[in-house]
C-alpha cells in the first residue's frame, strides 16, 4: 500500500513520478509543466511559512499541490506545455 521512501528523503520533497509515461511529446510536456507549477506553488507555501510541522498535513498539501498543477496544466495552465509541445521536431 505506502512505499518506502529512502533515507534523506520525505514525501514532501521527493518528486513524484507522473501517473503514466507520456504517449507523445505533447504529453510530456503537460506532464512537465505540471511538474514546474507544483514546484512552484510548493515554494511558494514554504515562502509563506507553510511548511507545516506535521509531516500529515505536508503530505496532504503537497498532494493538493500536485492535483491543482496537473488540473491546471491539463486546461492550458501557463501556456508553456503548449509552447515545448510546438517548439519540437515532428515525425
Amino acid at each position: 500500500m505506502f512505499s518506502a521512501i529512502p533515507s534523506g528523503l520525505s514525501a514532501a520533497t521527493s518528486p513524484s513520478p507522473p501517473a503514466s509515461a507520456p504517449k507523445d511529446a505533447a504529453s510530456a510536456a503537460k506532464q512537465f509543466e505540471a511538474m514546474l507549477i507544483a514546484q512552484m506553488l510548493r515554494s511558494t507555501h514554504e515562502a509563506a511559512g507553510d511548511d507545516g510541522d506535521d509531516s500529515t498535513n505536508s503530505t496532504m498539501m503537497d498532494l493538493a499541490n500536485q492535483q491543482l498543477a496537473q488540473l491546471l496544466s491539463d486546461h492550458g495552465g501557463l501556456g508553456l506545455g503548449a509552447m515545448i509541445a510546438k517548439s519540437l521536431p515532428k515525425k
